[in-house]
């Protein structure tokens, strides 16, 4: 499992009716009853989810007694564009623990969202814990902590009570051990699995029962898509446009997603590029039932030759039929 992942063309960069350039990755699609549809690439390597991570890091926090729902929970959950509704959100997590914004130890940053942050710089204002986009999982993090009588000093490092028992939930959820345990961007502690492991956690949040730790994430997630990630963010337009959907996004190009039923999907592009992410998302999804009809706003971002579309961002033949054919 701890290996170099063999990856394969996942999308071409069409210029012209030629291909000008490859992504490589991988892709697996799972059926409701969880045996693998699809596969491109290798699935079974150990990877860094990245913040595609986040739904089961929610869960684990609800499982500990976590009693946030709705704008909240998907906040808990999110990687947000800094937008104000996110961080007073998040204000609102640390009060409801009773701890102020010093307590907060993911790594200052601007808003994520580009003009978000361009307002950020006109107003003059600097980097900070709030605005960086893991404000509101770390937020429900110190939450937990104090739930549960657990320090908050120290909450990030791995042997901490806290990320002990998310990392069982992440075994338990994905049905695999942990491979590797590093720090991610915000300074969390990022536990790597296998993408047929991602997207099995992702099916198992989808389907299930009412009321449990899962399906209330789940349910935060769908009905409150733009506080788990912003205005205008694709993985929200996603989960807006296939009904029932729940999609999260992770930086180096990865994207999981999976519906009520338990089908599943988990997407990673080998360099990281957001420009095949989707398109590759889309294919797989179709891939998984998912009509092309509410996909098409999904199918590739137009490369441009003076000013004027030339090509796409196009997935590879073997994912392309799938969706033609559903047509």
């Amino acid at each position: 499992m701890v290996r170099e992942p063999l990856h394969a063309p996942v999308a071409h960069l069409i210029r012209g009716g030629l291909i000008e350039g490859t992504h490589y990755g991988s892709v697996v699609v799972l059926d409701g009853d969880g045996t693998v549809r699809f596969q491109l690439g290798d699935i079974e390597a150990a990877f860094y989810p990245r913040s595609a991570l986040k739904p089961v890091q929610a869960v684990a926090m609800v499982r500990a007694g976590l009693p946030l729902d709705g704008e909240l929970l998907s906040l808990a959950a999110a990687s947000h564009s800094g937008e104000e509704r996110h961080l007073a959100g998040a204000r609102r997590i640390l009060e409801l623990a009773g701890v102020s914004e010093d307590a907060l130890r993911n790594v200052p940053d601007m808003p994520f969202d580009p003009a978000v942050r361009d307002t950020w710089i006109r107003e003059g204002r600097g980097p900070s814990r709030l605005a960086q986009n893991c404000s509101g999982k770390h937020a429900a993090m110190l939450y937990t902590c104090v739930l549960n009588d657990w320090p908050l000093e120290g909450y990030l490092d791995p042997t901490h009570p806290l990320q002990q028992a998310i990392a069982e939930i992440v075994e338990d959820l994905t049905g695999q051990r942990i491979a590797r345990v590093t720090v991610d961007g915000c300074g969390a502690p990022l536990f790597s699995v296998s993408l047929h492991g991602l997207a099995r956690a992702a099916a198992r949040i989808t389907a299930a029962a009412p009321g449990t730790p899962e399906a209330r994430v789940a349910d935060a997630m769908r009905e409150h898509a733009e506080m788990a990630s912003g205005a205008g963010r694709d993985v929200a337009a996603l989960m807006k446009a296939v009904p029932g959907l729940l999609a999260k996004d992770g930086f180096e190009g990865v994207q999981v997603a999976a519906l009520p039923d338990g089908r599943a999907v988990a997407v990673k592009i080998s360099d990281g590029a957001n420009r095949a992410r989707v398109p590759v998302a889309a294919a797989a999804l179709a891939w998984a039932g998912v009509s092309p009809d509410l996909l098409t706003e999904f199918q590739g971002e137009a490369l441009l030759g003076g000013g004027l579309e030339v090509g796409r961002v196009r997935p590879v033949r073997s994912l392309e039929p799938v969706v033609s054919a559903c047509a």
